[in-house]
Formats: structure tokens, sequence, C-alpha cells
């Protein structure tokens, strides 16, 4: 784990659950620069066709939203920031009010079918589309056709890679064809 995820994830209560339980306590380290993407976490990110937003509302109650689209929909604008359209959707706008009121979110990026898992913390930014830099309307463009009503930005606090070892290798249609066409 890396010491800026531990720094905000293992908060006093975990800490004192870790202890009880035998947990690993990772260490949270000073005075370091903050979290930087590598070549690893660009080319795991930019291979993506989805992943898990959680956010949490202004009475405390978590919610996790799945968002998808073609691989790269999410983009890498930098070494500390990430940025994806946001569509119409169900209309709810559970996610986006939930953002509106508290900027910090987890984004969890899930490779099944290699067992990998990137955990993400961030602080957002939401642009009406129509008003964003076009600079950053052109970055978020992926093809789809649809009308972008948002662009999201967030600036990363922290990354994790998590344990493989409960991940169940799972296949698109795409992937499965792919191994197929190996066999």
């Amino acid at each position: 784990m890396s010491a800026h995820f531990a720094k905000i994830a293992y908060t006093p209560d975990v800490r004192a659950m870790q202890r009880r339980y035998a947990g690993h306590e990772a260490r949270t380290g000073n005075g370091e620069q903050s979290p930087k993407l590598g070549l690893r976490e660009y080319q795991f990110i930019t291979a993506r066709d989805s992943f898990y937003l959680a956010t949490v509302s202004e009475t405390g109650w978590p919610h996790v939203q799945h968002r998808g689209g073609p691989i790269g929909f999410i983009k890498v604008l930098d070494e500390c920031t990430l940025a994806f359209a946001d569509y119409g959707g169900n209309r709810q706008f559970i996610s986006v009010g939930n953002l509106s009121g508290n900027p910090r979110a987890a984004l969890i990026l899930m490779d099944y079918p290699n067992r990998r898992r990137l955990k993400i913390l961030g602080q957002t930014e939401i642009h009406p589309a129509a008003s964003a830099p076009t600079a950053l309307q052109e970055a978020v463009a992926d093809g789809r056709g649809a009308a972008i009503e948002r662009i999201v930005t967030i600036h990363i606090a922290a990354f994790d890679w998590n344990c493989s070892q409960h991940i169940t290798p799972r296949y698109t249609m795409s992937e499965l064809a792919t191994l197929e066409q190996a066999l």
C-alpha cells in the first residue's frame, strides 16, 4: 500500500481494528510529494472500459455507481489528473449531487481477466460541458455521438494497487472471442 493511500485510508478507527485483528499497518510517511501516476498506471487506466465511482451523500450515506464506455473513455490528463465525459443516464443525479456537496470520490478500476485492481482517491470538479475549456472537451471526446452533459475531473490524492487474491476472472464478449481465436 502506498504511503499516500494509507495516510488517507488508515484513520484512527482503522488502525485500532488493524491492531485488534493483527492487520497490516502501512507507514504513512511525512512530507511526501503528491502521488503521481506512472507508466504502469497510465497503461492500466487507459485500457479500461469501466470503473466504479463511490461518493458520499450530505447525510453520510455511501453510493457506488458503475461508469462505462469505450476502452480509454477515462482519460489521464497528466500524472495527477483524470477526466471523463458524463452523459445523460437515469436522470437521478445521485453521484453528481453527492459530488457537489462533497467533492471527494473513490474509484475502483478492474481488470478481471488478469485479476488486477487499482483504487484511486481524489477530489473532483464538475464542469458543465458547454462552458468547459475546449481543450478539456476535446480530451474527453470518445466518439459516442451522444451529447456530453458534464465533464468530471479527478485530482488524485492517492492510489493503490490492491491484492488480487479474491478477484474472480471475468471476460467481456470480445475478450472471450480473442481467447477462442488463440485456442
